[in-house]
């Protein structure tokens, strides 16, 4: 019974360093597609550590291009994980770009016009005092 709650954290923990050391080895990889603006968001681990999603923002390039390049280099970057993460099994990487900033981007601006409709709504209707 015991093990069931620890996995839970072991696995946050696996998820948290493959984050941080994936963005550590990103910043050595040579390819032009891959922009030196990509961020590590989050990483998902399989249950069985077999393989792992690896999602990335990018402020500036081509996102299509970048994630191709990401999973062209997923071995070599493995290969760099194998080296510094100490468990059995260091997952296969399939890299996936996030889109949560850009549809945070999209929903501000949605919000920022709704008010700003609603502040001339309110302006013509021209309360009387």
């Amino acid at each position: 019974m015991r093990h069931k709650k620890a996995t839970p954290n072991r696995s946050n923990r696996v998820n948290d360093q493959i984050q941080r050391d994936v963005a550590e080895l990103i910043r050595d990889l040579k390819d032009p597609r891959i922009s030196n603006m990509v961020t590590i968001t989050h990483v998902e681990v399989t249950p069985d550590y077999a393989h792992a999603k690896v999602f990335f923002s990018l402020l500036v390039g081509d996102a299509a291009a970048c994630e191709e390049g990401l999973n062209e280099a997923a071995g070599y970057i493995r290969n760099g994980l194998f080296k510094r993460l100490q468990i059995h099994t260091v997952p296969t990487l399939h890299f996936h770009f996030d889109r949560t900033t850009e549809r945070a981007a999209e929903l501000n601006a949605l919000i920022t016009r709704a008010v700003a409709d609603k502040a001339k709504d309110d302006e013509g209707e021209g309360t009387p005092s």
